[in-house]
């Protein structure tokens, strides 16, 4: 039986009881609180002050379930951070230069290091999507492209099942390694739903960039500026 068999077939037991009471007074912010124990059979014992040590415990684990929000230096190519519970959205970028690329044998492209153009990542949740540019300095008006890859469509990106687990306690540099991560350990194998996203076919043009600068005439304009995703 492994750990995560364990973790379910347990049973969790009342262990105590907060009591909090608040003054009579509407909106009083006069509160007290007090623990009751909770043994064996359910019963409730008598009531005790609440010590830090327990609050703190309390503190620690609920952080510690709820982690993910970064923390740090804020790296030079983030561009944009929406840190709020339930609205997280990243955005930040890479310049022109090279990867390690993956792809599946029926793509006939060898697993090497492939030039590839600017990007402009971002993470929402539990998606991704990935766009190209081409000027040499991002401003608000630089225009995006389709993003040159297998797996990427205007919808976003198919993670497929590159398996990696998120860090807790993360900075923010952390936190667009491990996505970058997940797009760049992913192995290419199909072309998104908009179709194959260069001028020329996918392949040839990503083999070219195995050993020459990647051919920025081969990006698809999206009719999209930069300044319209920052938000």
């Amino acid at each position: 039986m492994n750990k995560l068999t364990e973790e379910i077939k347990s049973l969790l037991r009342p262990k105590a009881a907060l009591i909090a009471y608040q003054g009579e007074n509407t909106g009083s912010s006069d509160y007290f609180l007090e623990l009751r124990g909770i043994n064996d059979k359910g019963v409730m014992g008598e009531a005790v002050p609440i010590t830090y040590d327990f609050m703190n415990e309390i503190a620690a684990n609920y952080s510690e379930a709820h982690s993910g929000v970064p923390m740090g230096i804020i790296p030079p190519n983030l561009l944009y951070a929406d840190t709020r519970k339930g609205s997280e959205k990243y955005i930040w970028s890479n310049p022109p230069g090279r990867r390690m690329m993956y792809f599946v044998s029926s793509l006939g492209i060898e697993n090497a290091e492939y030039h590839i153009p600017g990007i402009i990542y971002i993470a929402q949740e539990n998606s991704l999507a990935v766009y190209a540019y081409k000027d040499k300095t991002l401003t608000d008006s630089t225009e995006l492209y389709a993003a040159p890859f297998f797996n990427t469509s205007t919808k976003g990106v198919c993670l497929g099942v590159a398996k990696l687990k998120k860090p807790t306690n993360l900075t923010y540099s952390e936190l667009l390694d491990y996505w970058e991560k997940k797009f760049w350990l992913t192995e290419f194998s199909h072309l998104g739903g908009g179709g194959n996203p260069t001028k020329s076919n996918l392949v040839l043009v990503t083999k070219a960039a195995k050993d020459a600068e990647f051919n920025l005439d081969e990006l698809k304009p999206m009719n999209q500026k930069l300044k319209y995703i920052l938000k």
